[in-house]
Formats: structure tokens, sequence, C-alpha cells
């Protein structure tokens, strides 16, 4: 039964779902016409969407360079060698599906972009062993599937924004909240160690009985490493030695090492997504050998980011949209989570709170910044409602990530790696958003 389910949800989404840009643009409609709907001036829409489109261009940026920093560390013959070693362990194809699910799960709690790439690399790696019989599209699912726990993690926007000081909310400076309170509560540690189980085991039932509905790799995808002839070094021109020069690599790289070194020492464990796209470049530099050798892996890893740097400014026209405070002094975020917290009770307010946060990350690509649209809303309204702060930003938290089952926006770094599309993969995860979704509930309301 469960494997009909899942196979009827991988030829709906074939069939029915768009790709990721056609999708951004029909997010923009729906948007245009919710905002007619609750009286919003059209004209402010238009302006508000266009002068929003590159508000983005920071993130954007970062998106990219963990794509292709990322891409271009795993092309170091000494990562090769790791990723290799690593996806030779499992024997079974249901082992693999585990297993995969299982690494790019704890990568995504370490920092959500080292998650995403790591993931997909390792899933890659593995669908190279034909003699498994995995099937490529539930790999990288299953790998992205991980991703569910970055908001619950270490890079946390929302947990890591209220234990600093002086966020403002709703004109009120609120007190810091430490993340022993938020990201390492117990309940919150009980839900990350739950779904840590639950998806391997979601991931592992999902692999096909039948032979004829498995997907192997296309040997096209699997790179052929190419050993290229350097010129004699006493025939290399000047510029030629500085590019092929491993101590030009190994300075810079050691500059980038104390920078390193000293984040750490003064920050404590800050992984930030500017750090960690620093240390992938450094140390990309450096297990590369030479610049000529880098720049080449780098041109291999950046074919893969026109789809990030093409839908980022959509989602940032969308995102000024929904926050844009029209005549009436409401927002239609505001008015979703107005809708929501209306209809609260103590008891279902963490509930209801995690459908509202799920709906509009559908809109919203950024956590941290959809935080600061509700945060204003939700605040107060717990505050109302005698709700524990730690709980209000925990279902927010758990609604930021459910719904990235079904946007297909956060899959694009996983799937440039793969070389799929978005529908290749996004029947399996319909399948975790309803699953996922269920769980959340009930715990997010008993916990």
């Amino acid at each position: 039964m469960f494997q009909k389910i899942v196979m009827a949800s991988v030829k709906l989404v074939e069939r029915w779902l768009p790709d990721p840009l056609l999708f951004a643009i029909i997010l923009t409609f729906i948007t245009f016409v919710a905002g007619f709907a609750v009286h919003q001036d059209p004209v402010m829409m238009i302006n508000s969407w266009g002068t929003g489109f590159w508000g983005l261009l920071l993130f954007a940026m970062q998106m990219v360079l963990i794509l292709v920093t990322g891409h271009t560390l795993a092309q170091a013959p000494v990562f090769k060698r790791a990723l290799v070693a690593l996806a030779s362990i499992p024997k079974t194809a249901p082992f693999a599906i585990v297993l995969v699910t299982i690494v790019a799960s704890i990568a995504s709690w370490i920092n959500w972009g080292f998650g995403l790439v790591l993931g997909a690399l390792f899933a890659k790696e593995i669908a190279k062993r034909g003699e498994l019989k995995c099937d490529y599209r539930l790999l990288i699912a299953s790998s992205y599937s991980g991703f569910l726990l970055w908001h619950a993690g270490l890079s946390s926007s929302a947990g890591l924004m209220m234990a600093g000081p002086g966020f403002i909310s709703a004109g009120v400076i609120q007190a810091p909240i430490p993340v022993s309170a938020t990201l390492f509560a117990p309940s919150t540690l009980i839900m990350v160690a739950f779904f840590l189980v639950l998806l391997p085991i979601i991931n592992r039932f999902m692999i096909p009985k039948d032979d004829k509905n498995i997907v192997l790799i296309n040997p096209a995808l699997i790179e052929v490493e190419t050993v290229e002839q350097l010129k004699d070094r006493a025939l290399m021109t000047p510029a030629e030695k500085l590019e092929n020069s491993r101590a030009v690599s190994l300075i810079i790289g050691f500059l980038g090492l104390a920078f390193i070194v000293y984040h750490f020492s003064t920050r404590g464990f800050d992984l930030g997504l500017n750090i960690v796209n620093f240390i992938f470049l450094f140390a990309g530099i450096i297990l590369h050998g030479t610049p000529a050798k880098f720049v080449k892996a780098v041109n291999t890893a950046v074919k893969g980011a026109g789809g990030i740097i093409v839908q980022f400014p959509f989602y940032a026209g969308i995102s000024a949209m929904i926050s844009l405070v029209g005549p009436a002094g409401v927002s239609l975020a505001s008015i979703l989570s107005d809708a929501f917290v209306n209809i609260s009770t103590t008891t279902t307010f963490p509930m209801f709170t995690f459908l509202s946060v799920g709906i509009l990350n559908m809109f919203v690509p950024s956590g941290g910044g959809q935080w600061v649209i509700q945060a204003p809303i939700m605040i107060p309204a717990a505050y109302e409602l005698g709700v524990s702060m730690e709980r209000t930003i925990m279902a927010y938290v758990w609604g930021d990530v459910w719904t990235n089952f079904l946007q297909p926006f956060w899959a694009l770094p996983a799937l440039a790696i793969a070389g799929l599309r978005a529908k290749d993969v996004m029947g399996f995860l319909l399948v975790h958003l309803v699953i996922v979704g269920i769980a959340c509930c009930v715990l997010l309301t008993i916990l």
C-alpha cells in the first residue's frame, strides 16, 4: 500500500510540477492576486515587487558560493578519495539509502549549506556503484530530506537571532533567549532524534520493489577524470609558472587558515554561511595544489549555479510583496499569521504557528527574513496566550523547514550537483511532507 502511494506521488509530481523558475513565477502571480483580494494598492504592490527584486543579492551570492565552493572542494583528489571510501561502506541498496539520509541529516544539523552540498555529493558517489542498484532519484531525495534538521541545528536563523542581544519585535526589544532553551532544549533534541530515526525509515521503505521503477544514474552524469599533461616547467612562461605554483596556493591558503583559526578563537563556534564558504574556498585552494587546477575545478562547478542566480530575484520580489504594509496597515504576512493566531489556544498555538509558518515559507525563501516578518505577530500573541517564547520559536523553526519538501527552491544546489530536475525527486519528498507535517503537529502539541 505504501509503495503504491509513493509511486502515485512520483507520477503526480512528474506530470504536474513545473520547472522551479515557473514555480516561482506562479507564486508571484498568486501573491499579486492575494494582494488584490485583501485590497492592497496595486501600484504599491508592483513598486514593492520591482524594488524588492534585488533585495536578496547578498544571500543569492552566498548560495552560489556554497554550491560552487562545496562542489570545487569535492573535486579535490583527497576529498574524492574520502567520498569514495565512505561510499564503499554500504553493501545493499537499503543500507545505502539509510546511510545517505543519516550523513546528510547530521551535516545539515551542523550547517545547512554544508548539509546540502555534502549530502548530494555523497549520494552521487554512492549512485556510481551500479551494483547496488540504488534508485538515483531516491538517493538525491534522501540526501535532501536531511535538510529538515538544519533550522533546529547550529546554523538556525531564528534560534541564533533570538540568542543575540537587541532583537526588536513590535517595537519592543526582546531579552536574549539562550540556545540552551531553544535549540538544545530537551523537547527540541527529542524531535531532532525522532526525525533522525524516522527519515531513514521513510526513505528505506520508498525503495521501489519493482525493478522497472528503479532509475539508475545516467553514465553521462559521472565525471570522467582526465589526467592533464603539463608542459615542461622549463618551457612555461612566467605567468604559467605562477598558475602552476604550489607555493602560491600554500601561501594564500595559510592566510585563509590563519583567519579561520582567529574567527573561531574569538567568536566561538560561529558557523555562519560566510565562514562556511570561506572554509570551503581556502580548503579547495590548498587541496587542489595549484591555482590552475583550482580554477579548472571552479569552472566545472559553476555550471550548475544558473537556476539559483535566476530564481533568487523572483523570491526577493515575492518576499517584498508579502511583507508590504498596505493602506489598511496590514500585510499579507500579518493577515495570514493573525488568522492562525485568532483560532489558537494555549495548547494549539505551537501547532497553528507551525502551519502558518509552513504556508508562508512557500513565498519567503529566507528563514531569518521570514522570522523578521512573523516575529512581531507571533511574539505578542505568545505572551497574550501564555505560551513560552521557547515553544514559539521552535514551532516557527519546524514550520520553516517543513514545506521545503514541497518548495523546490532549496533543492536547487543538490539538483545542480546531481544533474536532476525538481520533478525527479519531489514526488518522494511529497510523502515526507505529509508524514513530517503530521508528526510535527503532534509533537509540538504534546512536548
